[in-house]
């Protein structure tokens, strides 16, 4: 039998459990098990069918294990004895361990659909040969049909019309895409983005059955429309891959997740840990359960267990949810609260908006339009949430947003940011968005 010091379970996240783990603790022992011989970059799953071309452009290269010292065993964990804190593999060897990480990630959402078992009927699974099958088979279609207008949706159309000919429809049950995601206006953005490349966008609109006798033929709508399908892509969402834990008696809660405290730490032993999408996470702002699932958060996580192992070195604030994407060359991003949240949540707010081009001036080459919206917290000032729109920029201005939002910091606080900027990398200092939306904002404000 073989022992270690950390026995980590798991793909993505237990990649970088394993690192931060042996930065922290460099004379720690770690082992990884996973049954994938290859591990995915899940966010870049969509861009196998369109601008990375296969999937295994796409990969995590285990040489990150092996420069860290990490020993990698490709297997199957079907069982975990707290008791006798041994990992048992499904071809009968077993692995001990001082400390446990559950790092297995989530399973697409599959719902419970007439006709959802039909040939040409995909779900998103982080699978090389899966995939690699959904690919071929792009190419021998010409009606898709995209079930769920999230991100997964949004970008899985955007991608596969690109180098096909083929008839493409996003059905959506909400009233926009992305909406779960983003306030209404960038959702529209989004949409009218998607619907320039030829996309077909149905929203308010549930999926009843797929339809065919072995393969999937059409999809029938509760409305009664019937969209021609001869292939479907389910991006409805993902759920906790949380089987074995359950198995090893761990403590789920909301939507099935592993329990865990702010170090993720489990609630049911002081030895397992848990990150990810396996684990329950917390909003930043009210601590409540958050099923928002993304690799960024995931990282984050990860990066807290392995620190964690064995001292208290991190602590995790709470799930702000950062997302971005790019439509049809545009992107769009959203950090924190969105309006629609926010009023929901019934906190009086203060919202200001600014519009500037991403270079100065505008006429340099490459230059995109930027749409800021933040939204402060009226009794206190502080950042709630803020979205974009524009170009690539956009993807790393969230970040500073959400930077904002962890230091909990106030419209008055970003009206003294400073900013570095460059004509060819920025916008104007004089027209910098973030901080005229702040300026705008501060004099709405009550004092604080």
């Amino acid at each position: 039998m073989k022992n270690a010091d950390v026995v980590i379970l798991g793909g993505m996240s237990g990649i970088i459990a394993g690192i931060s783990c042996k930065r922290h603790y460099p004379d720690k022992s770690v082992i990884l098990i996973r049954k994938e011989g290859t591990v995915l970059v899940p966010c870049g799953i969509p861009y196998i069918f369109g601008t990375i071309g296969s999937p295994e452009k796409n990969v995590i290269p285990d040489g990150l294990l092996e420069s860290s010292g990490i020993e990698l065993i490709k297997g199957e964990a079907v069982e975990a004895d707290r008791t006798k804190k041994v990992v048992m593999l499904r071809d009968g060897e077993t692995i001990g361990y001082k400390k446990l990480v559950f790092a297995t990630g989530s399973l697409p959402l599959v719902p419970p659909i007439p006709g959802v078992d039909k040939k040409n009927v995909f779900a998103v699974r982080k699978d090389i040969n899966y995939l690699t099958k959904l690919l071929e088979q792009l190419g021998k279609v010409k009606d898709v049909v995209i079930i769920g207008g999230g991100f997964i949706g949004m970008e899985f159309a955007d991608e596969c019309r690109k180098n096909r000919d083929v008839n493409i429809t996003v059905i959506e049950m909400l009233p926009h895409c992305l909406q779960v995601a983003m306030d209404d206006e960038f959702c529209v953005e989004a949409e009218s983005a998607l619907a320039e490349t030829g996309v077909s966008i149905l929203t308010n609109e549930k999926v009843e059955a797929i339809l065919g006798d072995d393969a999937v033929t059409s999809v029938k709508l509760a409305s009664g429309k019937e969209v021609k399908a001869d292939l479907v892509i389910l991006g409805i969402g993902a759920i906790p891959n949380t089987d074995l834990a359950k198995k090893t008696g761990l403590e789920l809660g909301f939507r099935n997740a592993i329990k865990v405290d702010r170090h993720m730490q489990t609630l049911t032993a002081e030895d397992i840990f848990a990150c990810g999408d396996c684990a329950e996470r917390f909003s930043f702002f009210d601590g409540r359960p958050s099923g928002v699932m993304l690799a960024s958060i995931a990282t984050t996580e990860a990066r807290i267990a392995g620190a964690n192992l064995f001292s208290p070195t991190h602590y995790n604030i709470g799930t702000i949810s950062v997302f971005s994407t790019v439509i049809n060359g545009k992107a769009f991003a959203v950090a924190g609260l969105t309006e629609r949240d926010a009023r929901k949540s019934g906190s009086e707010i203060v919202i200001g908006e600014a519009s500037a081009p991403d270079t100065h001036p505008a006429g340099m080459p490459g230059s995109n339009p930027v749409k800021l919206k933040l939204i402060f917290a009226k009794d206190t000032g502080i950042l709630l949430g803020g979205g974009l729109s524009g170009g690539k920029s956009v993807g790393e201005m969230v970040n500073v947003i959400s930077a904002c939002i962890a230091h909990r910091m106030t419209a008055n606080d970003i009206v003294m940011f400073q900013m570095g900027t460059h004509p060819a990398l920025t916008a104007s200092p004089i027209l910098y968005p973030l901080v005229n939306v702040a300026c705008k904002c501060v004099m709405s404000l009550k004092p604080y």
